[in-house]
């Protein structure tokens, strides 16, 4: 069956599918005959998904390579561990990232990552004061292989070889990345001896205590300074420490 459809057009179909939507809802919504809907999302036209992914993961070449854009992935990876999910249950795999509303250029930036690494389109699902980010493609496990059952916080989170090494040349990128979805940065304000007094601060706060030793890692590379305030947050408020972040992460909303 020859299908002269775009190649967008099927995989909105097949995420439209994947979300519960019947083959006939989607027919109507798109203007496309039932059974061409059944054939892209149910048929053999489902498997040419796979195929257009494989083409670009990196992993899946001999010998597997490092992904094209290596601070846009040490980006996408302190995103994916913070605020990531990979649905591992559906037809084909699904990476979703949760953004505030309150931030659209880290939305914009999460979804430039994710199509620098691997994605062809990213959509975005709206709910209630965030949005989800969210790609369709078989081989994001490959790029993201601390996917897995249940909370991250709840099993291991352990960096392959060739993740450490991208890290480690891009730590700035990956911190960013990881701010940007479990950090912040403020301005304390103290009132002291008569005067007033504004000095900013990172948090970062995460129950996972290896995601938390990876950030402390990260942090070290750069020459921060940092201190946790609780065994799942940590600070920085050294001027110099705070001056030296500021370089690569900086305000969300900046």
């Amino acid at each position: 069956m020859a299908d002269r459809h775009p190649v967008e057009r099927r995989r909105e179909a097949r995420a439209q599918y994947a979300l519960g939507r019947s083959i006939a809802a989607i027919g109507r919504a798109m203007g496309v005959p039932r059974h061409t809907v059944w054939y892209w999302c149910v048929g053999q036209g489902r498997l040419d998904l796979t195929s257009e992914s494989a083409t670009r993961c990196p992993r899946c070449q001999d010998p597997p390579a490092p992904p094209p854009d290596l601070e846009a992935y040490a980006y996408l990876l302190g995103v994916y561990l913070g605020d990531g999910h990979l649905v591992l249950t559906s037809k084909t795999p699904v990476l979703r990232i949760a953004c505030d509303d309150k931030y659209p250029a880290i939305k914009d930036e999460a979804e430039a990552a994710m199509l620098a690494t691997l994605a062809y389109k990213v959509g975005r699902v709206q709910s209630i004061g965030c949005s989800y980010l969210q790609s369709y493609a078989k081989h994001w496990p490959c790029l993201l292989p601390q996917a897995g059952p249940g909370k991250k916080h709840n099993r291991p989170i352990v960096l392959e070889l060739w993740q450490e090494e991208i890290v480690a040349a891009h730590p700035g990128r990956f911190l960013r990345g990881l701010f940007h979805s479990d950090g912040c940065r403020v301005v304390n304000r103290v009132h002291r001896g008569g005067r007033d007094y504004e000095y900013p601060r990172y948090f970062f706060s995460n129950k996972s205590p290896d995601i938390m030793r990876m950030c402390q890692v990260a942090l070290n590379r750069l020459g921060v300074e940092w201190r946790m305030a609780r065994p799942d947050s940590l600070s920085v408020a050294r001027r110099t420490a705070v001056e030296r972040l500021d370089r690569d992460v900086g305000p969300k909303d900046g």
